[in-house]
């Protein structure tokens, strides 16, 4: 279950032969023997709530660099 910002915690099933450990609060960590279904699952998990490019909050890949934009100029 993950507690993403959203109004409710989205759920999330893990496929057979993938296991995830909780490391810290933010990091999971994803193992098994296929590391095609690992890619997989990570992107999936990913795509619940995508790093966004103005404030960088959502699921980033260990690595991933988040392309930050700058908002609204004031004046």
């Amino acid at each position: 279950i993950f507690n993403v910002g959203y109004s409710n915690p989205v759920a999330f099933d893990l496929p057979e032969g993938i296991s995830a450990t909780v490391a810290k609060n933010n990091n999971i960590k994803l193992s098994g023997i296929d590391k095609q279904k690992i890619g997989l699952v990570a992107a999936a998990i990913r795509r619940i709530r995508p790093p966004e490019p103005y404030k960088g909050k959502g699921v980033a890949i260990n690595g991933e660099y988040v392309r930050r934009k700058e908002g609204k100029k004031a004046g």
